[in-house]
């Protein structure tokens, strides 16, 4: 990855393009275009084949005139692990879940606001970096997990979670930033046997120890109808 993120903006409204290429040039990113799927996987593809990839994150929207965009999602993530973020003027919660299901990174709904947009994008660079190589202590606000030595503190106090509770804590931890669903979470802890009830209980507790408000959490942020998020806060 260079040191200035590229971004193929994947959209077939020119207005929508010229939009997201000038705010996000505007914010230091690079900037790549395309307005069918075809030529978004022509692009991608061409960086795949030079054994690198020029593409740090692709803004990708749903409805284009050639392609659905879930099987862009499918075919990209066969082959890299290139960060996703969705644009969709699709609100309905299944094709949010399908989205991040198939390898989405996240996804934002149209119209959406800039400075929204830039924090998932900021995000989303963030986890890429984070899964090729972050330091095993993530820090974010007063929040702080040693993955290797399994401590959790939360400013100058320690906090005990029982395996469950710091399974869930980790596995968001490692895809900070990321709205994991419902789905990956139980598959990833629970295998067939969870269900997101019991997955619900366990987060509230999560939350019981970490948050200042449990009931105005500021770290384990809940997409409704879709998972969880962990924030990332400066």
């Amino acid at each position: 990855m260079t040191s200035i993120p590229a971004v193929l903006i994947v959209d077939d409204e020119p207005a929508i393009r010229r939009l997201l290429r000038t705010s996000l040039m505007a914010q230091g990113y690079r900037t790549m275009e395309a307005s069918t799927g075809a030529e978004a996987l022509a692009a991608l593809g061409a960086s795949l084949g030079e054994g690198r990839e020029p593409v740090d994150v692709v803004l990708l929207d749903l409805g284009l005139p050639d392609m659905d965009g879930m099987e862009i999602i499918r075919r990209l993530r066969a082959a890299s692990a290139v960060p996703i973020v969705v644009l969709t003027s699709r609100e309905d919660e299944r094709t949010k879940v399908a989205a991040l299901d198939l390898g989405a990174d996240d996804y934002v709904t149209k119209p959406f606001g800039m400075a929204e947009l830039m924090a998932r994008l900021r995000a989303a660079v963030r986890h890429r970096l984070q899964q090729e190589g972050a330091a095993p202590v993530f820090r974010s606000g007063d929040l702080s997990v040693d993955l290797v030595r399994r401590i959790v503190t939360v400013g100058a106090a320690s906090v005990h979670l029982s395996p469950r509770e710091y399974d869930i804590l980790a596995l968001l931890v490692k895809h900070a930033g990321k709205v994991l669903t419902h789905r990956h979470i139980l598959g990833q802890l629970w295998g067939a046997s969870g269900d997101v009830q019991q997955l619900r209980v366990y987060v509230r507790q999560v939350r019981q120890k970490i948050e200042a408000d449990p009931e105005q959490p500021r770290h384990i942020l809940t997409e409704t109808g879709v998972g969880y998020r962990l924030a990332v806060q400066e």
